[in-house]
């Protein structure tokens, strides 16, 4: 297979694309991952990958091709493929027209970003510091990393030439010991692992094993739930994604209003919360850029290319944005609100750390993470999941042991109208939705009557 560049496969595809429109996004992408099983290396890795999607529009039908490992003479079949799917598929309902050429492409000509095992030459020491602590202590440490970069370039025959270069990281492990009736969960995103704290995540995940030396009976119901960070975002991300204009027009989800329309302008929340995305948001960077491989009622080809803004989903406690293309916006007079690929939530209320938060608390349940998330009920966005390794009793302001694993039943829509107190926004991984979303920054929450429905034996 002939070595070719990401332009390469783009100008080819539009050149051969005998269509009204057409649209080729590339990615390219490099990763880098370690494993390890009881405080040992496992295994490591490095991969490359190139994925070609190619969108033709035929009248206002569009139809998309996508293929990884192309080899440049098999493009032809490809961008047939792409126009065979737009004439099968007749008019789309997200037609409109191909966003224009905004003028120059800043860094289109350049190569994809690389990474390599190297990303792990800050961490790799420092873990085999935690493992050897570990194996002197009784304590096995299992978890994984990976590093990722990947370069995204957007091609169209309106002319745009976009690039972005995505850095993703995230860092996991899992503590056991007492011949592993005990275990503990941490979990850290970053664009650079070089700045992730072993030792701090080491320190944590000590302190949580210490917990576990006393265990306190608690039963299953309503109760006061001190969520961590990790928790909070693996809730909001299914809020987020909940969160779309089509959807709650026709009357399909938690935000639809009673009698039709949406629930826009509603109060969800406390007054200075508030949850937003944005692009170039510190240490959550993302694409500015729409770029969509199938339309949806959250995205559409059509859109790719829009540029995308600082946006307010919830802004001082009102919900204030809902996701929506182009087609979608105009069909129901809503703002056009493309998806961005971060979230943050604050409140201006908001401070300390989480163990300022637990010393602030007299009664409550702490919640490491939460685990198997799934929508039982869009249409109050009633979740339903696991909590996992590690779930602990405060009284009085301090944990005084450790409880069972529970199921809750719980919506996080109607979590937000229950915030009893809040610390301060920091950076975070989501347990469950990590793999799939990973830039968030949340604070640890204290929200009442959180419903644990069920004792779990999850561990």
């Amino acid at each position: 297979m002939r070595t070719v560049s990401p332009q390469d496969y783009a100008e080819r595809a539009l050149a051969a694309c005998a269509a009204d429109g057409c649209l080729v996004l590339v990615r390219a992408c490099d990763t880098a991952n370690l494993r390890w099983a009881r405080g040992t290396l496992t295994t490591n890795g490095e991969a490359s990958d190139t994925s070609v999607t190619v969108v033709a529009i035929v009248g206002e039908g569009a139809g998309a091709a996508s293929r990884s490992g192309l080899d440049l003479d098999a493009l032809p079949e490809l961008v047939a493929a792409a126009r065979r799917a737009a004439e099968e598929a007749g008019p789309s309902r997200d037609a409109q027209p191909l966003v224009p050429s905004g003028g120059s492409a800043t860094g289109w000509d350049e190569g994809p970003a690389r990474t390599s095992g190297a990303a792990f030459a800050a961490l790799a020491p420092a873990l085999g510091e935690m493992f050897r602590a570990g194996a002197a202590d009784g304590i096995e440490h299992f978890g994984y990393t990976e590093h990722a970069m990947t370069t995204t370039y957007l091609a169209t025959s309106t002319g745009l030439r976009l690039r972005h270069v995505q850095p993703e990281g995230r860092f996991e492990v899992t503590a056991k010991s007492h011949e592993r009736t005990r275990s503990a969960w941490s979990g850290s995103a970053a664009r650079d692992l070089a700045t992730v704290d072993v030792p701090a995540t080491d320190a944590l995940l000590r302190e949580q094993l210490g917990w576990q030396a006393r265990t306190v009976p608690l039963a299953p119901g309503r109760h006061a739930a001190l969520l961590t960070p990790s928790a909070v975002a693996d809730l909001m991300i299914d809020l987020y994604w909940s969160a779309i204009g089509q959807e709650a027009a026709e009357g399909r989800s938690v935000f639809s209003a009673p009698g039709g329309g949406t629930r826009l302008g509603e109060r969800l929340g406390p007054a200075g919360l508030r949850l937003q995305s944005d692009p170039v948001m510190t240490g959550l960077e993302c694409e500015p850029f729409v770029t969509a491989s199938a339309s949806s009622s959250a995205a559409s080809v059509f859109d790719n290319g829009l540029p995308l803004a600082a946006t307010d989903w919830v802004r001082d406690g009102v919900l204030t944005g809902l996701i929506t293309t182009r087609a979608t916006a105009a069909q129901y007079d809503l703002q056009v609100r493309p998806a961005v690929d971060n979230l943050q939530l604050s409140l201006a209320a908001g401070n300390g750390t989480l163990a300022d938060l637990v010393g602030r608390t007299e009664d409550g349940v702490l919640v490491t993470c939460l685990w198997y998330n799934r929508v039982v009920d869009p249409q109050t966005l009633l979740l339903t999941g696991l909590t996992r390794d590690g779930v602990y009793v405060v009284r009085g302001g301090e944990v005084v042991g450790a409880a069972s694993n529970f199921r809750f039943n719980d919506s996080p829509v109607a979590a937000l109208s229950r915030i009893v107190d809040a610390g301060a926004t920091v950076p975070t991984l989501a347990r469950e939705m990590g793999d799939y979303f990973n830039r968030c920054a949340m604070p640890p929450l204290l929200v009442s009557d959180f419903n644990f429905s069920t004792v779990s034996q999850a561990s």
